[in-house]
């Protein structure tokens, strides 16, 4: 993929970028090495004031930066502010509490004596450079949730960018350096997915993260590997959107319409495959097709659109040739189905769809629809709902719509999900651990959880 900025709702491309070369790329890995010697002896008070400054700016730059976010990866405008202020909420949470998440741990004082030491704690130390290989369908958002706790913790980060969001990446960039973080704190590199395994290679780096498809998880994981490196994943999700019998329909058939096409439906912790219990099948079908139909499909830009077009034309594509296999294999489509053709629409748009009489021999069973399509299936009762929410490789986040309290419990127990949303919508927050289990990923992002992964957690032991 070319690094440039593409319309989707229009497909013009509006501006191109030379990748990096070779000796740029290396000024900034030696740049970055030398900022992180001083930039680790920071104080927590110090790392704070940069980090509310730079929310402080985020928040200025909200219509300009949203603007940017939309214009190159197609999300509606109001998504796009909010995720903004999201982020600069975020910077302003690990500001405030980084040093007591990384405060140093007291053993108890017997298991001290019984070491043998005088005294011994814990302390949480800063890694090095990582590198932060990002998505671009949250294109501020999944940078900042990891940008924020490393910085924080006296990390320098290192930015690969999706290649169709890189006015965002540059802007990440800036934002960090006209708060006044030292040069090399926070480095956008301008690369393609080629360069870099030799950037993950080189012994200066010393951890990764990303997040994106399972294919790229499985490429940084097995070079990280190889190297003995750290590495966090956040992969696909086919989410479970679970409802029982006593849920409040009306509720949950609404949230399930925003819980789908949020970001245009391409969201890893987007509710995907909706397993609704058979004596209310019917009545919640009904309510969450004429939610679905309802939506107003148009330019991410307007204040009133609810779902703009697919970031990427291939990301059309690949959207439609499941739901393609899914009918020629039986599936109904109760609403939606085929590519939206709207001379006044002319980027890479899909309509809101639902299929039912969904199978497991489906491709749409197995692989993540990475748009806004659902699939609807029918459970006889609990153990079918939570084997039906089990049968998949992905394990990112869940959502269950019930009031009896034993099933809250069963669900809680046995699905197979980092998050269990009970009567809400699977979201992100800064005070909540975000990842997934199976092939959704490993580690966590957020919380004392996601500041800790990227820390050289060290024990110090005094003798007499």
């Amino acid at each position: 993929m070319p690094i440039a900025t593409v319309n989707p709702a229009n497909g013009e491309t509006l501006k191109t970028y030379e990748a990096m070369g070779a000796e740029e790329t290396e000024r900034r890995l030696q740049l970055a090495e030398a900022t992180f010697r001083t930039y680790r002896t920071t104080t927590f008070a110090e790392r704070a004031r940069l980090l509310n400054r730079a929310a402080g700016l985020l928040d200025q730059d909200q219509e300009d930066i949203a603007r940017v976010m939309t214009t190159e990866m197609g999300k509606p405008i109001r998504q796009a502010r909010a995720e903004a202020a999201k982020c600069a909420k975020a910077m302003r949470w690990y500001a405030e509490r980084a040093q007591e998440l990384l405060a140093d741990e007291v053993p108890d004082d017997s298991d001290v004596r019984d070491s043998g030491a005088v005294r011994a704690r814990v302390r949480y130390r800063p890694l090095g450079p990582v590198l932060a290989v990002m998505p671009w369908n949250f294109p501020l958002w999944q940078v900042i949730r990891f940008a924020a706790p490393a910085l924080m913790a006296g990390n320098v980060g290192l930015l690969k960018h999706a290649s169709n969001v890189p006015q965002t990446a540059l802007y990440l960039e800036d934002l960090f350096h006209r708060a006044g973080c030292p040069e090399g704190a926070f480095q956008t590199l301008l690369i393609g997915s080629g360069a870099v395994e030799e950037i993950l290679r080189d012994e200066r780096v010393k951890a990764a993260t990303l997040t994106g498809s399972e294919p790229a998880g499985r490429a940084v994981a097995s070079v990280a590997g190889d190297m003995v490196k750290k590495t966090v994943l956040e992969l696909g999700g086919s989410d479970p959107y679970v409802v029982m019998p006593s849920a409040d329909l009306d509720r949950a058939a609404q949230i399930a319409v925003t819980a789908r096409v949020q970001n245009n439906g391409q969201s890893c912790i987007a509710a995907k495959r909706f397993i609704v219990h058979t004596d209310v099948y019917e009545a919640f079908a009904e309510r969450f097709v004429a939610g679905m139909k309802a939506l107003k499909v148009g330019d991410p830009m307007d204040e009133e659109t609810e779902v703009g077009p697919l970031a990427t034309e291939q990301g059309r594509t690949d959207l439609e040739e499941l739901v393609d296999d899914a009918t020629r294999s039986g599936a109904t489509a109760l609403c939606g189905g085929h590519r939206l053709r709207r001379p006044e629409l002319p980027g890479w748009y899909y309509p809101p769809t639902v299929l039912a009489d969904i199978t497991r021999e489906m491709r749409i069973h197995r692989e993540e629809a990475f748009g806004p399509v659902a699939t609807l299936y029918r459970a006889g009762d609990l153990d079918e709902a939570v084997l039906i929410a089990n049968d998949t490789p992905f394990g990112l986040s869940s959502n269950v719509w019930t009031r009896d309290d034993a099933e809250v419990e069963r669900f809680e127990r046995d699905l197979e999900a980092g998050s269990v949303y009970v009567n809400g919508m699977t979201a992100s927050h800064p005070a909540f651990p975000f990842g997934g289990a199976k092939r959704s990923g490993y580690g966590r992002e957020l919380s004392g959880h996601g500041i800790r992964e990227f820390c050289n957690i060290t024990t110090v032991w005094h003798g007499a």
